[in-house]
């Protein structure tokens, strides 16, 4: 079974008038192709892949600001909730990054991380990291743990929500 959802290119979306769309953004959307809910439903899922997967072992779960931020909001809440209400509990603890590759609107092709703690203090943490754009974060995730020529962490993952 997949675990994905997989919406196809040519998706047609739902008409606008099944959903309630904030008035500034009526003249500029012909349609819905992803509702807020399944968003939603999916995020769950994933809280709920993440207490399962990690067994009760502690998680640091780092948010890539800004555009990370609501996504991890989400995702923290949904652990949060199955942690009180489940059998399995998941230790975790929380930072927030900055990342920056661009000066003006070119890549300098050096990630600078601005912000959380010490990345030298992620060595041997199941670290989690979460972002909200597969490209951006596929370029500098691997990166983030090179330049301090320490032990990498004992694992990590990458959320994004798109």
């Amino acid at each position: 079974m997949a675990s994905y959802l997989q919406i196809a290119d040519d998706e047609k979306g739902h008409k606008l008038d099944l959903f309630c769309v904030p008035r500034h953004y009526e003249k500029d959307l012909d349609k819905v192709i992803i509702p807020h809910g399944l968003i939603m439903d999916r995020t769950e899922r994933l809280a709920c892949d993440i207490i399962r997967d990690m067994g009760g072992h502690h998680i640091v779960a780092l948010c890539v600001l800004k555009g990370g931020y609501k996504f991890f909001a989400d995702l923290l809440d949904y652990i949060k909730v199955l942690n009180q209400n489940s059998d399995k509990s998941v230790p975790l603890t929380v930072d927030f990054i900055r990342v920056k590759s661009y000066c003006n609107d070119k890549s300098t092709k050096n990630v600078k991380v601005i912000g959380g703690d010490e990345l030298s203090n992620l060595t041997g943490k199941n670290v989690l990291i979460v972002e909200v754009f597969v490209s951006y974060i596929q370029n500098f995730a691997p990166l983030l743990f090179q330049p301090s020529g320490e032990e990498d962490p004992k694992e990590f993952w990458v959320q994004t929500r798109l």
